[in-house]
């Protein structure tokens, strides 16, 4: 718990449940200029979809979805996923994907609380290696490096911005120790 919010698994069946939460996080974020897949305007039915996908996927076995509930009303106000499926030679590794705080919700600890539950769910299933990738320069970088993950490198444009303009990536991995 940090500051007045929950970090917690949601069942496939509660993400599918709160799909209406998780996508006002998700049109927040992209609203706001983050580059995580989407272009801008990102709409509802589209950003309903993804977090469909999600659902499916977490009931699947093939993911875990991490969320962050605002103690006050219920509201999800971040979440992060820990993508569980792998290639057959990488049983070991995990993706981190989509850490994503309510504009409203930021600057209370709730990215490193929810980066802090990834590693510990991934460690719970038995990865040892976490990769993520996240935009070069912005807040997200830091947090990152701050946790300590380990910088690999940059890709140059390799994705756009929400409203166009191509950005660098930069991509980190974490060694943890399995359960």
């Amino acid at each position: 718990m940090t500051d007045s919010v929950t970090i917690r698994p949601l069942t496939p069946h509660e993400a599918m449940e709160r799909i209406g939460d998780l996508s006002a996080v998700l049109i927040d974020c992209v609203e706001g200029g983050a580059s995580v897949s989407f272009m801008s305007p990102l709409t509802r039915e589209r950003a309903d979809a993804f977090w469909r996908g999600v659902a499916e996927d977490a009931a699947a076995g093939e993911r875990i979805v991490l969320a962050a509930l605002d103690d006050a009303n219920g509201r999800i106000v971040g979440t992060v996923q820990v993508v569980l499926k792998q290639p057959e030679n990488q049983p070991h590794r995990a993706d981190i994907a989509k850490m994503l705080v309510h504009s409203g919700a930021r600057k209370r600890g709730i990215g490193a609380a929810l980066m802090r539950a990834a590693e510990e769910a991934a460690r719970a299933a038995g990865k040892t290696v976490l990769v993520l990738d996240t935009v070069t320069g912005g807040d997200a970088e830091r947090l990152y490096e701050r946790i300590g993950w380990i910088r690999s490198g940059v890709i140059p444009n390799y994705a756009l911005w929400p409203k166009g303009g191509l950005c660098d990536t930069t991509v980190f991995y974490k060694q943890i120790s399995s359960a």
